[in-house]
This record gives structure tokens, C-alpha cells and sequence, in this order.
């Protein structure tokens, strides 16, 4: 078969072509074609090989540096010195290759946890598979917001449009349909019956064979053109590259400054030129990149162990400021477990039983039981045409999977089941009433239309929200009355219905029909959908999830406001805000989509500054409308999606969030974040992880500055008085390279801290290197270590005999004790420091000391690489190590309750000062 003729032919033609039928491909023809054609995947571009992405690590600004500092080293006769320096550069090469490597690991094993599934018809059963097992002749069902997996040749199009941008460049939808293509001069790409991967479905839906899959599609034979790999960095490592380059400017100013300090006060010059590298080198933090990454990797993993998939590294911390969540309601907020509880007639009041998609269930009215084989004419009706009306399909108990279960929209799935429960099935009342067209719905109209013929009579079923469904109805059917006019009267009836479900928190679906004498070529909204018969309307209950309330409960307790967006009617809004906490207050606002159209853009944020709002009757493109107000209010806006016209909201969104399971694959595309489980409280706990990194990179910094100030300190005096060397330059680089290492990766991985949700959200202009984190690396925490390590060192030096003002040689014993005591002291306030840096604001007793696994084995590793580098012969000759007693390790002891201390009540400051901000 020529592939560039298929438009031009007829259904049949096309079956017998692909050896296929209307009942599909059936599974052992299907997994034969798999093994002949593949997967239908497309081939990505060829990554940047691990080499080159391994020496990239040698060529930033940071080891840029270092490396002029290490041949400054050589030059200067120090080659000791330019070799430790070298050390530094490959160990930190090393370790931020491994970061990089897992993250990209990370980021490849959460894309196989987002699998893209397509509908297709096997041996004549509607079933849900993964899109790379399509093969062609496979028939697949596609409806609004749906990717198209491969291309195909449509057989069946009810008002369908594709977006056809990514493959064409048409930004607006274009029409398909199903007609065979006579006109010569229509092209492949041009046809109206064929649908192309890469492109998906912007409304209606339709039935289409495949054809082409994997790099056979037409998006394959281009991806080589349209794929391109760009790696996006977050405000958050911006801001830490500008951190690490002023970082790396002020290494070099003081590395200037403590030259010229040693040369005045008459120090040697290769003392001053050695101590100035060790100063820069000591200064540039090699290790913040990368940390930053496997913080952000392991807030990823993190988020995904808890229903949340964030699809870039790079918008993890985003998360942590949130201050308004937008959120829908069914399935978000409620369990999206459709179940019709009750049913109103103009005649009767019924109550249907049964829970879930188990179709077994009974019917009663006033207290007795009807007969499912002998139900009343209304409510036959009204079952049949929520059957018929209807995309979805009830999937029986399998081996595989014991539960009953649907594919579609669960409020369509409720219908399939209500109406089993009576005995219909949908392939027995299509075999009576066959589909002939379909109006889908859509936001606006909110309603759809199915056409059926039944012999020579053509039938309209309708079903929708009440008021739009009643605007189309000029009767009402009342049973054995037969059809009666609508009266205003009859109106008023069901609207006060409506309100009495709606307040029960229940959603309601009108139900509604006519019959048409002659059958039309094109059925239209304008020529189908007027005249209806009023039948009845239905009541289902979605309860609340059971987590959902604690979950708003911990939003509101962190600052970040709640505010529901539904197309439901505003009272059920209402009642489920209210049973779940969204609302507590008596008068809450309530926009509806009618007054928002109306709103200009200031008067819309002034409605915003209300404490308890919600939007009701509103379409998806509204989302876009409040959206945009609150960014320009300055607010971080999180907001849930799971329509193909949710798409533009979700984009403008700061944090676009789609429904893992109920969301449509267009909406899944554009978010930052998919929920698994299409849950609220899984949006609460991601913004939880996103605060924890934000906060684990703080600590990190926090942590590798106090380490500074000690460092310098001695130095200064050093510099400015006749003191021995209190600490070389060596034993700098040994704490830089060895000893903070594992401790400082530590704190990337830190889980959020006790109540990191009990703080108002960050503000978006808070820059991450502030004054608080300067205050507390080098003043608090830098000066208490800078206190206790110079009292080591002098310590040990009065003990032996020397007094202020005696000059000490380095080659003397003594001296290099005392420099062995600085380094060992610094080491040991760096145990105390990193577990005071593992909270910012609870007390670190609150954590507990053992759950960070790895801040344990660095904690271990830093005190025993320590005791080797001071004891091991061959490595006290190249550290300058004096074999120091244990009472010298001892001696620190008594300052760690000291800077604990001061840190504790530090935290406990904040905490109080926080508290009474609320």
C-alpha cells in the first residue's frame, strides 16, 4: 500500500489494506506486529557524550580558578601545594559528575512513571494500552485533549479538530473528517482524514486506523528537526551561579588582602603567596553546584514517593513559595468516584443503592422497591439516554485486575453503571440504537448530544448541567401523561430540585431527548439541540477525600490560600468547600462564570483580596483570567488542570499541576508537575518538599561559611602579631577537600524540617544569600568556632612553655601542635556545626539524630579521615600533623553545648517571632 494515497480511501479499502477490521486487530495478530514493526516510539537525538560532560567539570568559573591558584603554586616553587590543589579540582569534578549523572537518572526513571496510554478497539473490545504498543492496523478511539500516538486514517469524526502546530505550525484547530479525499490537489499533510502524532485532539472525538508508527510517522521522519535537548536553569540556580561568582571574587580580594597584610606586617613572601592560594582556594565552594543538584534530585524522589511527579529538576524549589492554590473540585477534592445516589422525575422521587462501579444496586421510591426488571417509563428513559449519551465504558473483574472499573470521565462512568444496575448494557442498546453522530461536550454549552437511529426514526439524547439543558427544552415528559409543554412552573420545580441536590453537596445532570422525522447529513448544535424533552434530572455523590481536609487544614496553617474553581453549581461548590475547611465563614463569595465575563481586571483582584472565595459555573479558559490577576497581585500561583483548555492556565501558571489519571495528555504535557493519584493533599506535600530544598540549600551555605571565619581569624592575628603559624595551608585544604565533603552533601538530602508548614511562604524577592544567613555562617556560627579554636591553639601553646611574644619556628614541635589543635578544632565545630545547620527554625532535637543515614556516615567519615591525616606518619609530613593526645580531642567538647546553645536559642527567637506574625 502507497502510504501517500490512504486519504484517498474508502473505509473498507483501508481495512482490507491493513488486514484489519471494524472489531480491531485481535491480541496474537497485534503482538505479531509488534515484533515486525516495534515500538512506536521515536528515537531520541544523541545525548552529549559522558566524556565531554565529565570535562565540562574542569572548565567553569570556580575551577577556573583553581586551577590559576595551582599554577601559581608550581610557579611560586610550592608544587605540593599546585598538586593538593589539582586533588581538589578532580575529587570535585568527580563528585559533580556523579550529581549530575543520578539527577539525570532521576529525571529518566520519572518520565517511565509518566507512560502515555491510547484507547483502541481488540477483538471488538474498547481497551486501554500503552501508546508504544500501537501497531498498524490497530483501530483507536481518541477524543478531546488526547496526543495521537501515531498517524492514522479516520473512519468515524464527530465534530473533531486537531492542533496541528507542532507538525504544521497551525496554531488553531483544524477540522477533521472522514471523507474520502477526491480534490488532486490535497497532499498527505494536507488531508482532513488523517490525524498525525505529535499533534492531539482539541474537541470531538472519532474512531481511526493506524497506519505509520514510530520514526515511520511524519513526526518521525522530522524529530531528527523538531527535537532539540535544552536544559533550563531555575531562578534558584541563577541566583546560586551569581552566588558562587561573588563568592569567587571575594576569595580573590581577600586572597589579595591577606598577601599584602603578611608582606607589611614583614612576613615572608612564599609565606604570604602560600597562605593567600590556600585562602582562595579554601574560599571557592566547589561543592555548592552540585549540592544544589542532588537537592533538588532528591526533593524530586522525594515528591514522587508521594503521588507527585515533577517533570524539571529545575522547578522543584518553586514549589516551596507558593501562596495561592487554585484548585478544582471533582477528583482533586473529592474521591472521583462517581456514584448516582438519587434521581428526581416530575412524577417520583428515587434512590438508587449500591457505592463504586460494582453495577449491583437497587431502585426504590418512598420507601419501596421497584422492580429493575419492570422500572417506570420516566425512569427507563432517562436510564437509556444517559447510557447512550455517554464515552465511557465499564471494565468487568479481570484475573489481572479483580476490581470493576471504567475508561472515560467517572460522571459519564456513573451513567454506564446506573443504568447496568437495571439491565442495560451499552452493546445491547446500541445494537437497538445505533450512533449516528455526536454534538461532544464542551465548557461553554455545557451539554452533549448523541444521535441514534432506531428503524426509521432518528433520536436526540441529551444530557448537561440543569439551567443549559433546560434552556434547550420546550417539553416535559410526565410518564403515562405522555409530553406536555414546559411551563415556567415545571421550571421553577426543577431548579428548586437542583438546589435542594446542589446544597446536599450531590452534582446534577439533566436529562433530556427528541425524536426527529427525517434524517440530516450534518447535525449541528443550532439544527439538534432545541425542542428537547425534559425527562428528569440525576444526583451523584464524589465524596470529599478523607485526606484532603487536614491537608487544607496545613495550607491555611502555612499561608498559602485555597481557592476552588469549578464548572459544578455554586452550592455544591459551596457544601464541599465548607465540609472540607476551604470555607468556614457564613457569607463566602461566590463568582460565577457570567459574573466574571463581566469583570474588568481590577475589579477582579479586588474580589481576590476576599479571605474565602469561590469561582462556580465557570468554563476552563476563565482559570487563565484569575490566574493572571493574582501574578500580577504578585502572588506564586499553583493550579490544577486536567482539560486540553486548562492548558493556557496551567502554562501561566507558576506551578501548572495535571491530573495523573483523569487528566488528559495535553494537560499533562504543559504542567510542572503530574499527580498520580489526583489528589489535593499530594499538592500540599510537594510544596512541603519544595521547601525543603530551598531550605537544605541555605544550610549547605550556611554551613560552609561558619568553617571560614575560623580559618581567617587566626590568620588575621597571625598576620598582625607575633604568633606562630596557627593553622597551614595544607590543613585548610585537607578540611576543604576531605573533611567537609560528605557532611555538606548531607544536608542536601535533609527531609523538611518540623514545621517548615507552619511558615508563611517566602517572599518571591527574598534573595537566597541574605543578611540572616551571612549573620549566622560567619558571625554566630563562625565566631563561636573562631572563640573555641583559638582557645585550643593557645592552649597548647601556654601548656608548653611559650609566652606572647616568643617566636616560634613551624619546624618546632610545639608550633605544629598547636597548628594541628587549630585544624582539629575546626574540624570539631564543624560536627557541632552541621547538626545545629540541619533545622533553621525547629530545634534540632526535634529532627532526630539518626534518621539522615548519610550525615551520620559523613559525620563518622570526617573524624576518622581526621585521626589519619594527624596519626598516619607519611601524611603528617605532608599535612603538617602533630600526633595530639585524645584530651586534646576532649578539650572541644566543653564549646559544642556553647554554639548548640546559642543556635537553639536563636531558632527559638525565629519560632516566637514567627508565631506572633501569624
Amino acid at each position: 500500500m502507497k502510504i501517500d494515497d490512504i486519504f484517498r480511501l474508502t473505509a473498507d479499502d483501508i481495512f482490507n489494506e491493513l488486514n484489519t477490521s471494524i472489531k480491531g486487530l485481535s491480541k496474537d495478530e497485534a503482538n505479531a506486529r509488534l515484533q515486525k514493526y516495534g515500538y512506536n516510539e521515536i528515537k531520541e537525538v544523541k545525548k552529549s557524550s559522558l566524556l565531554s560532560r565529565f570535562l565540562a567539570n574542569f572548565t567553569h568559573l570556580l575551577a577556573i580558578l583553581l586551577w590559576i591558584a595551582s599554577i601559581l603554586s608550581f610557579i611560586g616553587g610550592m608544587p605540593q601545594l599546585g598538586w593538593a590543589i589539582i586533588l581538589v579540582i578532580i575529587v570535585n569534578a568527580l563528585f559533580s559528575f556523579w550529581q549530575e549523572f543520578k539527577a539525570e537518572q532521576a529525571t529518566e526513571s520519572l518520565k517511565k512513571m509518566l507512560p502515555s496510554y491510547v484507547k483502541v478497539i481488540r477483538d471488538g473490545h474498547q481497551e486501554q494500552i500503552l501508546a508504544r504498543e500501537l501497531v498498524p492496523g490497530d483501530l483507536i478511539y481518541l477524543e478531546e485533549g488526547d496526543h495521537i500516538p501515531a498517524d492514522a486514517r479516520l473512519i468515524e469524526a464527530f465534530e473533531m479538530r486537531t492542533i496541528n502546530a507542532a507538525l504544521t505550525g497551525e496554531s488553531e484547530p483544524v477540522r477533521r473528517t472522514s471523507d474520502v479525499v477526491l480534490d488532486e490537489d490535497v497532499s498527505l499533510l494536507q488531508s482532513p482524514n488523517l490525524v498525525f502524532m505529535g499533534t492531539s485532539v482539541a474537541s470531538g472525538s472519532g474512531t481511526a486506523v493506524v497506519y505509520a508508527t514510530g520514526m515511520d510517522t511524519q513526526f518521525g521522519k522530522i524529530a531528527s528537526l523538531t527535537q532539540t535537548i535544552k536544559i533550563e536553569q531555575s531562578p534558584l540556580q541563577r541566583q546560586l551561579t551569581r552566588v558562587a561568582q561573588v563568592i569567587a571574587y571575594l576569595s580573590l580580594v581577600m586572597g589579595v588582602f591577606f598577601f599584602l597584610l603578611g608582606l607589611l606586617m614583614g612576613r615572608s613572601l612564599v609565606d604570604t603567596f602560600m597562605f593567600a592560594i590556600g585562602i582562595i582556594t579554601a574560599n571557592v565552594p566547589e561543592g555548592l553546584l552540585p549540592t544544589v543538584t542532588l537537592a533538588l534530585a532528591m526533593g524530586v524522589q522525594r515528591m514522587a514517593r508521594r503521588h507527585a511527579l515533577v517533570k524539571k529538576l529545575s522547578s522543584v524549589e518553586t514549589l516551596g513559595g507558593a501562596t495561592v492554590i487554585c484548585t478544582d473540585k471533582t477528583g482533586t477534592l473529592t474521591q472521583n468516584e462517581m456514584t448516582v445516589r438519587e434521581i428526581w422525575t416530575p412524577l417520583e422521587f428515587y434512590n438508587v443503592s449500591g457505592i463504586g462501579y460494582e453495577p449491583k444496586g437497587e431502585f426504590s421510591a418512598n420507601g419501596r422497591q421497584i422492580d429493575n426488571k419492570n422500572l417506570p417509563d420516566e425512569l427507563s428513559l432517562l436510564l437509556k439516554i444517559g447510557l447512550l449519551c455517554n464515552n465511557s465504558r465499564l471494565v468487568r473483574p479481570t484475573n489481572e485486575n479483580p476490581s470493576w472499573n471504567i475508561i472515560g470521565d467517572p460522571t459519564e462512568g456513573s451513567l454506564v453503571v446506573l443504568a447496568e444496575k437495571a439491565g442495560y448494557t451499552l452493546e445491547n442498546m446500541l445494537r437497538e440504537y445505533p450512533r449516528v453522530s455526536q454534538l461532544p461536550f464542551d465548557s461553554r454549552r455545557k451539554r452533549m448530544s448523541s444521535i441514534h437511529k432506531s428503524g426509521k426514526d432518528i433520536y436526540v439524547f441529551t444530557k448537561g448541567a440543569p439551567k443549559e439543558t433546560l434552556s434547550v427544552c420546550n417539553y416535559i415528559f410526565k410518564g403515562e401523561e405522555g409530553v406536555k409543554k414546559l411551563e415556567q412552573s415545571d421550571i421553577d420545580k426543577v431548579i428548586e430540585q437542583n438546589d435542594k441536590f446542589a446544597e446536599s453537596g450531590l452534582r446534577v445532570l439533566a436529562m433530556a431527548y427528541k425524536k426527529i422525522d427525517d434524517e440530516n447529513k450534518e447535525y449541528t448544535i443550532e439544527n439538534t439541540e432545541n425542542d428537547l424533552i425534559f425527562v428528569g434530572l440525576v444526583a451523584m455523590m464524589d465524596p470529599p477525600r478523607p485526606e484532603v481536609e487536614l491537608a487544607v487544614k496545613h495550607a491555611h496553617k502555612a499561608g498559602i490560600k485555597i481557592i476552588m474553581i469549578t464548572g459544578d453549581y455554586g452550592l455544591t461548590a459551596e457544601s464541599i468547600a465548607r465540609r472540607i475547611g476551604i470555607i468556614k465563614g457564613l457569607h463566602p463569595r461566590i463568582i460565577i462564570g457570567n459574573e466574571l465575563d463581566k469583570m474588568t481586571d481590577e475589579d477582579l483582584k479586588k474580589e481576590l483580596k476576599n479571605k474565602e472565595i469561590i469561582f462556580a459555573r465557570v468554563a476552563p479558559e476563565h482559570k487563565m483570567k484569575v490566574v493572571a490577576a493574582l501574578k500580577e497581585m504578585g502572588e506564586v500561583v499553583a493550579v490544577t488542570g486536567d482539560g486540553v483548555n486548562d492548558s493556557p492556565a496551567l502554562k501561566r501558571a507558576d506551578i501548572g499541576i495535571a491530573m495523573g489519571k483523569s487528566g488528559t495528555d495535553v494537560a499533562r504535557e504543559v504542567a510542572t508537575m503530574v499527580l498520580t493519584d489526583d489528589n489535593f493533599a499530594s499538592i500540599v506535600n510537594a510544596i512541603e518538599e519544595g521547601r525543603a530544598v530551598y531550605d537544605n540549600v541555605r544550610k549547605f551555605i550556611t554551613y560552609i561559611f561558619a568553617h571560614l571565619t575560623p580559618e581567617a581569624i587566626p590568620y588575621i592575628l597571625f598576620s598582625l602579631f607575633n604568633i606562630p603559624v596557627p593553622i597551614t595551608v595544607m590543613q585548610i585544604l585537607a578540611i576543604d577537600l576531605g573533611t567537609e565533603t560528605l557532611p555538606a552533601l548531607a544536608l542536601g538530602v535533609e527531609p523538611p524540617e518540623p514545621g517548615v508548614m507552619d511558615r508563611p511562604p517566602r517572599s518571591p524577592k527574598e534573595k537566597l544569600l541574605n543578611l540572616s544567613l551571612f549573620l549566622r555562617g560567619y558571625v554566630l556560627l563562625g565566631l563561636i568556632s573562631s572563640v573555641a579554636v583559638l582557645s585550643g591553639y593557645f592552649w597548647v601553646l601556654y601548656s608548653g612553655g611559650w609566652h606572647w611574644g616568643e617566636t616560634l619556628p613551624f619546624t618546632a614541635p610545639l608550633a605544629k601542635k598547636a597548628a594541628t589543635m587549630s585544624f582539629l578544632g575546626i574540624v570539631i565545630m564543624q560536627v557541632a556545626n552541621v547538626f545545629a545547620c540541619r533545622t533553621e527554625v525547629a530545634s534540632m532535637f526535634s529532627v532526630g539524630f539518626f534518621k539522615n543515614k548519610l550525615l551520620n556516615i559523613g559525620v563518622v567519615f570526617e573524624l576518622v579521615l581526621t585521626a589519619i591525616l594527624i596519626y598516619v606518619p607519611f601524611l603528617q609530613k605532608i599535612f603538617d600533623t602533630y600526633p595530639v593526645s585524645f584530651k586534646h580531642w576532649l578539650f572541644y567538647l566543653a564549646f559544642i553545648p556553647l554554639l548548640i546553645g546559642a543556635e537553639e536559642i536563636r531558632k527559638w527567637i525565629l519560632r516566637k517571632k514567627i508565631n506572633a506574625n501569624k
